[in-house]
């Protein structure tokens, strides 16, 4: 069955991943995400395949841009059936050098950012009896990680909201859960690469048993399945897609 499906972080990455799976599963997308030229192109390229698309460009920190981008889904798509929040940012900072404003954007835009897209989802969802969330955390949030106390805790923060999401919201039909990728092969990975902050995606990907990095495809995969029929009886979960990594 079509749904409109919303996903946040659309313009790369996982976010991209999970448009085009949902693209090609045959819902309507709204692709989110702050980098303006970079979504409409990713939704120009949908629609030319023929696919039902729309960008949207917002900032998922600033809640009256969320409001008036959800507002438009309505417009264009209609009522939101299917919610993933892959919008995210990270920084390298040791735990002295993490400022007030850094702590406060990165909380920002990967906790709050995710709350407000929920709560600006929600009454689509439990009017119609039916809803998918998937939230996008981080397996850096289970296993702790170095320079990056603010990032580590904003996921954690996601992994527990998604797991308050799935007790409160599953009387009306709608299932919660999140997945925290470890190492993706993405346009984040790669700029912390360049810029020296991250040993590299072919490093890391030694530590991975299956012996490579994660696609953004790879998460899609398993949005689909959770946000399909198939998975009315999963929520409150968290879905390591992770390649066999063990935290």
């Amino acid at each position: 069955m079509s749904r409109v499906a919303v996903v946040t972080g659309a313009a790369s990455g996982i976010g991209l991943g999970v448009a085009q799976q949902f693209a090609l599963d045959g819902h309507q997308v709204a692709l989110l995400d702050r980098q303006g030229d970079a979504v409409r192109q990713a939704a120009h390229d949908l629609q030319s395949q023929g696919h039902s698309a729309v960008a949207v460009e917002v900032d998922v920190a600033d809640r009256g841009e969320v409001t008036a981008a959800f507002e438009r889904v309505r417009s264009e798509l209609g009522p939101v059936g299917i919610l993933v929040t892959s919008a995210g940012i990270e920084s390298f900072d040791a735990v002295l050098e993490i400022t007030s404003e850094k702590w406060d954007r990165i909380l920002a835009v990967n906790l709050t950012g995710t709350f407000v897209c929920v709560q600006a989802a929600l009454p689509d969802m439990i009017a119609a009896g039916w809803g998918r969330i998937v939230t996008i955390s981080s397996s850096s949030a289970q296993s702790g990680a170095p320079h990056m106390a603010h990032y580590v805790a904003s996921k954690g923060g996601v992994i527990s909201l998604t797991k308050a999401l799935a007790r409160e919201l599953a009387a009306n039909g709608i299932t919660a859960n999140t997945i925290p990728p470890s190492l993706v092969d993405t346009p984040m990975a790669r700029n912390a690469e360049a810029a020296g902050t991250f040993p590299g995606v072919e490093v890391a990907a030694k530590m991975v048993p299956l012996g490579r990095p994660g696609t953004p495809h790879d998460i899609a995969a398993a949005c689909s399945f959770l946000c399909s029929d198939g998975g009315n009886y999963i929520t409150g979960q968290v879905i390591g897609v992770n390649g066999g990594m063990y935290i």
